[in-house]
């Protein structure tokens, strides 16, 4: 069976550096018609996202190291293979909880909202690339502002 294909997209990868991760967009939401967008995420240890909440659905694979997740008032450790559904409105976080860097794709629906906010606050980087620059201390208010921006409500640290 010959199978045609008339609406693909070829992707060229742009990646930001955002609080100690390196961002790749894999899928961007205007490349699916906005039903869904990947990052992959490369992170540095102790890197990751603060807990927050949003309107969206987001989920993660793990596909390299060990990443620690907040879903809700739990922890869940979770290495390579292994997958995390959020629903909308729940509270959650994520660190890499390795000595090394980790990796994983997030995959956020519908697309667009997270994918926004990446490129509004993340630093341009070289695509691809896994050299992490020099970090310095986050603009907290800048991204409380820009997360609102995007739907998206920033709590403050966990105590863990």
């Amino acid at each position: 069976m010959n199978t045609t294909i008339t609406d693909a997209t070829i992707h060229r990868p742009e990646t930001v550096h955002f609080l100690g991760s390196l961002l790749t967009f894999r899928a961007h939401a205007s490349e699916t018609e906005g039903q869904f967008s990947i990052v992959e995420s490369y992170s540095a240890p102790g890197a990751g996202a603060p807990p927050h909440h949003q309107a969206d659905a987001e989920a993660f694979l793990v596909t390299e190291g060990i990443f620690e997740f907040m879903l809700g008032d739990s922890w869940r450790r979770c290495g390579p293979g292994e997958f995390v559904y959020v629903a909308p409105g729940v509270v959650h976080a994520f660190r890499n909880a390795a000595s090394a860097p980790s990796r994983m794709l997030i995959i956020n629906l519908p697309g667009g909202p997270h994918q926004d906010f990446f490129q509004a606050v993340g630093e341009p980087v070289e695509s691809e690339t896994t050299v992490f620059p020099p970090m310095g201390a986050p603009d907290v208010g800048r991204l409380v502002a820009e997360a609102e921006r995007f739907g998206i409500t920033i709590l403050p640290p966990p105590q863990h």
